[in-house]
């Protein structure tokens, strides 16, 4: 397995955000669905996202990547690191076609949730493919809904390849709100496009509440009206169609986690294209660092982070689980105990994010102790390195360790760092251009 060398240091600089991959999903698949011509402005092309591209491109749309233009003016405020933003040219069509081949979601969650209600609307057979853990990851509550509305399914033990086959009916859906929100984010791309109003209640707590609300705002700027009866209740009206969009994807602040903790850690970073009205729910980073004692300031999108002694604390994590890697990070190098609270979710992730964590910041020297449904951490000065740690194949782990490093006495080599290429392909890149120090095997 290929590795690199990562060398403690500092980050200083300005870092251009990537731009949300939450949100970028969401767009490309309305603009999918709306008849004629959307413009999606800042998008990179990761693994994930190309997943969706491709996925609603089976079922009918047509899109085109095209490079977007430089126009940084001002250089003291703009990021100087490779720029690898494209905008998609997309024709949409006003309902789902059947593809004409298998729809592969490569490791993709979003993907494959969002798009199984759009398929069952075709009435034909359509399969869906899956690569890494993504195979596993759970998918009772469609299973459930298609029981119930006689649509078709062809599983083995519950897994990938799936068929399915049949149309879903308008009317009332009953879902779990624990698992995960993209059931529900997939029922609310697809109900719009059924003859008569349907109606969404949510039988449990919903968690990643956030991830909803990105949904409805996408809908919303695409034309599509989901009226909130109650927190657990949505109408949703029949026969509506998808408008047309010209739509610029914001800052991701679930990939912003990792430049800001590196900048409390050991650095000075500028963090560009950050909302400070997003919807997003890792939007939560900038609390819970300020919470610990972080030095942060948002202004005009900018979010100013300077090295800081921050101090453990208890993180609720139900909302924003997309963070923990990264928390765990911090929490290794804050003054006392720091608990992640509510992170089952985290095990069905791209790996057991729980152990993997737990697992390979041990191996660095914290103290990180793994729970059923989160971590204990006791917070030391520095981290030791001089160790092989492991990205188990996962993004999210992959960055977090490298953040871990900045702070450590001595080198530590990352196996499977290519993991970053199912949402930050130019990561590596970015982390150069700040100052990191890493080098690459057999080079």
């Amino acid at each position: 397995m290929n590795s690199i060398r990562i060398e403690p240091g500092a980050l200083k600089g300005n870092i251009s955000i990537p731009p949300s991959k939450s949100i970028g999903h969401r767009a490309i698949i309305c603009a999918g669905l709306a008849e004629g011509s959307s413009r999606i402005e800042n998008i990179i092309l990761s693994q994930d996202i190309l997943a969706t591209m491709e996925g609603i491109s089976a079922l009918g749309a047509r899109i085109r990547a095209v490079d977007e233009p430089d126009i940084a003016d001002d250089k003291a405020t703009r990021s100087k690191s490779k720029s690898e933003s494209k905008s998609l040219e997309i024709e949409g069509i006003a309902y789902p076609q059947a593809p004409k081949s298998s729809i592969d979601c490569r490791e993709s969650g979003s993907t494959l949730r969002f798009l199984l209600p759009l398929a069952s609307l075709t009435g034909q057979a359509v399969t869906f493919t899956g690569q890494g853990r993504l195979k596993e990851r759970p998918l009772d509550e469609y299973y459930k809904i298609f029981r119930e509305q006689g649509v078709k399914y062809i599983t083995e033990k519950g897994v990938l390849p799936l068929t399915v086959q049949g149309r879903i009916q308008p009317g009332e859906f009953n879902l779990r709100g624990d698992i995960s929100s993209q059931f529900i984010s997939g029922l609310l791309f697809a109900l719009p496009l059924l003859q008569t109003h349907s109606v969404v209640n949510i039988t449990t707590e919903i968690q990643s509440k956030g991830y909803i609300d990105l949904t409805l705002d996408v809908l919303h700027k695409f034309g599509i009206m989901v009226e909130r009866k109650t927190s657990q209740e949505f109408w949703i009206k029949g026969k509506q169609k998808y408008r047309p969009s010209h739509f610029r994807v914001e800052g991701d602040y679930s990939q912003a986690a990792f430049w800001i903790v590196a900048g409390i850690v050991n650095g000075r970073i500028e963090c560009l294209d950050l909302r400070p009205d997003s919807l997003q729910a890792d939007r939560e980073i900038c609390s819970i660092v300020k919470k610990m004692g972080g030095d942060l300031r948002l202004e005009h999108e900018i979010l100013s982070v300077r090295p800081s002694t921050t101090c453990g604390t208890v993180i609720d994590v139900s909302q924003c689980p997309d963070l923990v890697p990264i928390l765990a990070v911090l929490g290794s190098l804050s003054r006392g105990t720091t608990r992640i609270i509510n992170a089952g979710r985290l095990r069905i992730k791209e790996s057991d994010r729980l152990r993997a964590m737990a697992t390979e910041l041990n191996k660095l020297g914290a103290q990180v102790r793994e729970l059923e449904e989160g971590l204990e951490i006791e917070g030391v000065d520095y981290l030791k390195g001089g160790v092989q740690v492991d990205s188990w194949n996962d993004h999210r782990i992959a960055m977090a360790l490298a953040v871990a490093a900045l702070r450590c006495r001595q080198a530590i080599t990352l196996t499977g760092f290519e993991a970053v290429n199912k949402s930050y392909p130019h990561f590596w890149d970015d982390f150069r251009m700040l100052g990191g120090k890493i080098h690459y095997a057999g080079r």
